[in-house]
């Protein structure tokens, strides 16, 4: 094992928001804890590399996105989405009508069924139509 999720992500990619959400994902420890073997971490560099396709970026990417792992995007879901790129703190904060705001754009953008959430194959077809994705979704050592 490589150790647990935060320490593996402190040393590979400290600035990375999602470093606990990748370890998560990624690791097949029976603990639960988020720790990875050395197959896990080649699994992971595999897909952050260059040679994946943008059908399995997106795979992961919703994956990791999908911080309750019930297989939808929900309005939680896109909240700690959107805070984990904006930051926490008070002066990067969205309000709570700018929260809403966004969401509701990124659902009209992006629910195609229009149940409220977005599924994998909705999640990849906004990232069809995202020329940067694959090259932009990678790990940089």
């Amino acid at each position: 094992s490589l150790g647990s999720g935060p320490r593996l992500g402190s040393w590979l990619w400290a600035a990375n928001p999602f470093q606990d959400r990748i370890c998560w994902v990624f690791s097949t420890s029976e603990d639960g804890d988020g720790s990875m073997s050395f197959e896990d971490f080649l699994d992971m560099l595999s897909v952050f590399s260059d040679s994946a396709t943008s059908e399995i970026k997106s795979h992961y990417a919703f994956r990791i996105f999908d911080f309750d792992d019930d297989g939808t995007l929900d309005r939680k879901d896109l909240e700690k989405l959107v805070n984990c790129l904006t930051g926490e703190g008070d002066e990067t904060r969205l309000s709570e009508s700018e929260m809403d705001q966004l969401i509701q754009n990124i659902l009209e953008e992006s629910d195609i069924d229009k149940d409220g959430t977005i599924n994998l194959s909705e999640f990849q077809h906004v990232i069809s139509r995202s020329p940067d994705f694959a090259s932009s979704f990678k790990i940089v050592l």
